[in-house]
């Protein structure tokens, strides 16, 4: 399975201290977008620090206009209030979607905890119609976890 050939890859990027961690988490995004094909927009939101409001980090995939995203809004604002993973087969079928391109058919989100606090999340659109599985949350899980380590 590709996740558990991308795991030790995700480590040793999210490990190598030589260089920031906002060069890490976009060489996680390039590492998914190039590595999983139905991966086409990798990236990474955070809470902008007491506000009720997600940031856009570090991504991977077409430009997005989407750079604050209040909380309860859109796909990633929802799992900011939630704290749980969201997995949208049919982005045409959500009513609290933020479209970011007419190509997109599904999305996955999956918050980072760090010391039990939703700190942010990463969120990858897909252009193939319902795509992911269990597998992929527990990768992304796995992903978030160790992200967490390094932000501790």
């Amino acid at each position: 399975m590709i996740f558990e050939t991308l795991k030790p890859q995700v480590k040793s990027i999210v490990s190598n201290n030589q260089i920031s961690l906002n060069e890490r988490l976009l060489d996680v995004c390039k590492l998914l977008e190039t590595s999983i094909d139905y991966y086409n927009w990798v990236g990474f939101y955070f809470r902008n620090g007491d506000k009720e409001e997600l940031i856009l980090g570090p991504y991977v995939g077409a430009p997005t206009d989407h750079t604050v995203i209040p909380f309860g809004k859109g796909i990633c604002g929802q799992v900011a209030i939630s704290n749980e993973n969201f997995v949208v087969p049919d982005v045409s079928a959500q009513d609290n979607y933020i479209a970011c391109s007419i190509t997109v058919k599904a999305e996955i989100v999956v918050p980072i905890f760090v010391n039990g606090n939703n700190i942010g999340q990463i969120d990858i659109d897909s252009n193939t119609p319902d795509p992911f599985t269990e597998d992929d949350e527990r990768f992304l899980e796995f992903v978030c976890a160790e992200i967490a380590k390094e932000m501790l």
